[in-house]
């Protein structure tokens, strides 16, 4: 199973959302809290382009936010990328 990078806050409740989402299928993301390490929000933009949170990457492919990784699961997308 491909590694789940997820950076998030501690206040995000989409973080939650994507959390929950992801153990649904087994899976517990590498979660980045930009809000206590600064220089990680610095590494997400460089990564992602975009300022919001989460952002989720598997393996190296920006999936981009929960919205994103919804789609991607309602899709039936999800399953695949994370084999």
């Amino acid at each position: 199973m491909k590694t789940v990078t997820m950076y998030t806050t501690d206040t995000c409740p989409y973080c939650r959302s994507a959390k929950a989402l992801l153990a649904g299928n087994g899976v517990t993301p590498r979660e980045i809290n930009v809000q206590h390490s600064p220089g990680k929000l610095e590494e997400m933009l460089s990564r992602s382009g975009r300022r919001s949170v989460p952002q989720i990457f598997i393996g190296d492919t920006h999936i981009g936010g929960f919205d994103d990784l919804a789609r991607l699961d309602r899709q039936g997308g999800l399953v695949s990328m994370l084999a």
